[in-house]
């Protein structure tokens, strides 16, 4: 960016107001659009819902052991050996690199029929973390929107503190033109001049560093939105506070729809079937078992029948087989007896986090109502304060034309004004934050999700 040298040499010389980056053209970017693009691109929610997928993925009854299980086995072992056969009467057999071919080919059935109704624990277990995995997704929704909202109405934020800083400017660069104009006909000192473009150079310094506060503003929005951190944008929407959002109507919302709330009650469920689930290993299991086998056997150095002399032979055989298994727990070292114990603690633990969720969440509804019932009386005193303060600019700068006021009394009057401009921005957006916050707990941020 040029900004052209003030010559104290050559005070007839006019500055030239840095233009900021913002006047350049850019795509339009409302808040509706910007959530819809977050939605769809932003990194952590497309992770959370590849978790969800993935805990959808997993209710299953085979998963949970509630259907069978069939495999299939195709064995085929060779053998050379070397034979020494020695009888009772006759020469010993010597016979070497003797071949045997084995073949063992067979289909198992194994089916679980009772385990001390484990397999339906476990399935209601996996529907349970399923709806924990989407309450999670549905929360990282909703704090990635509120992030996305407070990202967007901070490049707005910035965007209005370049405004006023260049309605500044302006202010600056008629207070420069008066000032030489007097100058000219020698009714001023020339330093009074100079003290006028001192202050000027300083609102430029303080516009160049508003834009770069502007240039971070849209990366970290552009970052949420999961695209190219240096695409521009102009941001359409202003920074509206709601002003009727009512605590009992929120508070219960909070207890309805917070997701992070529904996930810690979610946990507790899926901590009492852990229990239930070392609860059933103290039962017997009962299997039924069936199956299919073939198998097949080549002995190259077998006798005859009837003789000593030695052939091959090859045996065949098949069949199907069933049977019942029954496993009965006995002793395993108090293994069992122990995990139980840890299950109950783990329950008992998810009730202590539930607790825990419910009263951080009460003390953040609390926090953040209070933070917008002050920021409501900010915004209405500093809106009445802004219309004080642009009044009191343009009565000093018509004073000072007509040589009735002082340039330090003007320069004053245009600090003020600029500095209740930037207190009305801050403070609106500090209301606008709290409102976001509120939303978020009450789960309203995001519909459909």
């Amino acid at each position: 960016m040029f900004i052209p040298k003030q010559s104290i040499e050559k005070p007839t010389a006019k500055p030239q107001t840095a233009k900021p980056v913002t006047v350049a053209d850019a795509p339009p970017l409302t808040l509706a659009q910007a959530i819809q693009l977050g939605l769809e691109n932003n990194f952590n929610i497309r992770l959370a819902r590849t978790d969800e997928e993935i805990a959808e993925n997993n209710v299953t009854r085979g998963n949970a052991g509630q259907l069978p299980t069939v495999n299939g086995n195709l064995a085929r072992t060779y053998n050379r050996n070397n034979l020494r056969q020695e009888f009772s009467q006759g020469d010993p057999r010597v016979n070497n690199n003797v071949p045997t071919i084995q073949g063992n080919n067979n289909v198992a059935a194994r089916w679980t029929i009772f385990d001390g109704f484990g397999m339906f624990i476990a399935y209601d277990r996996l529907k349970s973390l399923n709806q924990g995995q989407r309450q999670l997704t549905r929360a990282t929704a909703e704090e990635t929107v509120a992030s996305i909202t407070d990202s967007y109405y901070s490049v707005v934020r910035e965007a209005g503190k370049i405004k006023s800083i260049e309605e500044a400017l302006k202010i600056g660069q008629a207070r420069i033109d008066l000032t030489q104009a007097r100058v000219d006909v020698g009714v001023s000192a020339k330093v009074e001049v100079l003290t006028a473009r001192v202050d000027y150079n300083a609102d430029q310094s303080l516009l160049i560093q508003q834009q770069e506060l502007l240039t971070t503003a849209k990366i970290n929005l552009n970052n949420l939105l999961g695209r190219a951190a240096r695409l521009d944008f102009q941001p359409t929407d202003s920074i509206v506070v709601t002003r009727d959002l009512d605590q009992a109507a929120i508070i219960q919302a909070i207890q309805k729809a917070n997701p992070r709330l529904q996930q810690a009650r979610i946990n507790t469920e899926v901590a009492t079937y852990d229990r239930k689930l070392a609860r059933a290993a103290r039962y017997p299991q009962i299997d039924l078992t069936s199956g299919y086998i073939r198998t097949s056997n080549f002995n190259g150095a077998a006798f005859l029948p009837g003789s000593r002399e030695q052939g091959t032979a090859t045996t065949l055989s098949n069949g199907f087989n069933y049977g019942v298994v029954a496993t009965v727990p006995i002793f395993d070292g108090f293994n069992r007896h122990r995990l139980e114990q840890n299950a109950r603690v783990g329950e008992e633990q998810s009730q202590l986090q539930l607790g825990q969720t419910q009263l951080q969440i009460g003390a953040d509804a609390e926090q953040a109502f209070a933070r917008y019932q002050n920021r409501l009386q900010l915004l209405d005193l500093e809106e009445s304060n802004i219309l004080l303060a642009r009044e009191n600019v343009a009565i000093a700068l018509e004073r000072y034309r007509l040589g009735l006021l002082t340039p330090l009394a003007l320069r004053e009057a245009q600090r003020t004004q600029l500095d209740a401009e930037v207190r009305l921005l801050d403070i609106r957006f500090q209301a606008k934050q709290a409102e976001t916050v509120l939303r978020r707990l009450s789960g309203g941020m995001v519909q459909g999700q």
